[in-house]
């Protein structure tokens, strides 16, 4: 029998197309990477008290569930305009009516494959490559990634507890003169600080964008997660901003991947054919369910009354941990706290208190590449039970430390 020849291939790692392009080459988003390796934790056997990521504890509301189910019954669920489902985007309409009192027609409604796609759509929308993006720091990280990928600038504007870690109408105008800015993105309830603007900083921001010209984006995701009072929509100020949210948070539907967007009606058009050619349509199980959640409206509201009673509950013992603070905590389900007395680097310390307590935790470095190394942040999305044995664990190994 002859023999096999044997052909010798260069070594993937030779080559140049195992690198990777450039603008692939974007940090992680680390609360992800914490995730996984608390996962890893637990399948070591290990216990782990989840406080890193920014998911609810709770499943999609039983309305939302059944909805699916009929649909699963009833419907090919094939695809949607790209717009997504006119019945949803009416829905929608009138949820910013009876939550705000704004009247909106529902064709500026678009549906996306979550809030990251609405991002994605927004800034190639209204965005060209090398546009610089106004940004506050410490600020959800992916912001700055899509940019980053997407060709644009992100510019960050540093707040903290003098400007109550919200950027001011003169730092938005400084960064139209000094870096051209083409935009402002900014979230209220923030992540990962929890802060909201306060009353009349939201308008006077819409304001400073509309004399400048440029573009304001509310990323309203957190949206029915308050605690010290009702959050604004910048619709209430202007039509002509784009506001984003998505049914994650409130509506605890994570891993259904379903957002929305409102935009100023010469958008609208843009958006469907930048929808078109990414994405076809949003899932349509996910819309179906998304729909029927408007129904369980008395169950959304039970699960902020546990994150509620959780907020309680870490303000209250988190301090008898030594971790003591924390920025005004007015929405979303987070605790941003001041480490510096602790450490000098978050990450090293997340990775610590996950290893010797079963506590996970993000560290700042993930939302603020300056001074996030002296920040970590708690998500209090779990049960008050969870949160309990978290502040219990990180009790006792404070004292522990103490005691060495």
């Amino acid at each position: 029998m002859a023999e096999r020849s044997t052909i010798k291939r260069p070594a993937l790692a030779t080559s140049p197309l195992a690198e990777g392009s450039a603008r692939s080459q974007i940090p992680s988003f680390m609360v992800m990477d914490v995730m996984r390796a608390a996962l890893a934790h637990e399948s070591a056997g290990g216990s782990v008290m989840h406080m890193e990521v920014g998911q609810p504890g709770t499943p999609a509301p039983k309305a939302a569930r059944a909805a699916v189910a009929r649909a699963l019954e009833a419907d090919t669920l094939g695809y949607t305009m790209a717009l997504g489902c006119d019945r949803l985007r009416e829905r929608i309409a009138r949820h910013y009516n009876d939550w705000y009192g704004v009247m909106l027609n529902p064709e500026r409604v678009v549906m996306t494959t979550g809030s990251s796609a609405a991002f994605v759509l927004a800034f190639l929308g209204v965005f060209d490559a090398g546009d610089a993006v106004a940004l506050p720091s410490p600020g959800y990280p992916c912001y700055r990634h899509i940019l980053t990928t997407l060709g644009q600038k992100p510019v960050t504007i540093q707040t903290g507890s003098a400007t109550r870690w919200m950027p001011t109408a003169d730092q938005l105008a400084g960064a139209v003169r000094q870096e051209s800015v083409k935009g402002l993105l900014i979230a209220s309830p923030a992540n990962p600080t929890g802060t909201m603007l306060e009353e009349g900083r939201l308008a006077e921001l819409v304001r400073v964008c509309r004399q400048e010209g440029i573009w304001f984006i509310s990323d309203e995701i957190y949206h029915g997660l308050t605690y010290t009072r009702t959050a604004e929509t910048a619709l209430a100020h202007s039509d002509d901003v784009i506001v984003i949210n998505s049914f994650s948070k409130y509506f605890s539907m994570t891993g259904w991947r379903v957002g929305w967007m409102v935009v100023p009606d010469r958008l609208v058009r843009v958006l469907e054919r930048l929808a078109q050619n990414f994405y076809i349509s949003p899932p349509a199980v996910a819309q179906a369910g998304a729909l029927g959640a408007f129904d369980g409206m008395d169950e959304l509201d039970a699960n902020r009354r546990v994150y509620a009673q959780n907020r309680t509950l870490l303000l209250d013992e988190l301090p008898k941990a030594g971790f003591e603070n924390f920025a005004p905590a007015d929405g979303a389900f987070y605790l941003y706290c001041d480490v510096s007395s602790l450490t000098n680097d978050s990450h090293a310390f997340a990775r610590t208190i996950l290893e010797e307590t079963g506590v996970a935790v993000t560290p700042g470095i993930d939302f603020d590449a300056e001074r996030g190394q002296h920040f970590i942040r708690f998500s209090y999305a779990g049960t008050t039970e969870d949160m309990a044995e978290a502040v219990r664990r990180l009790k006792r190994w404070s004292d522990q430390r103490r005691q060495a």
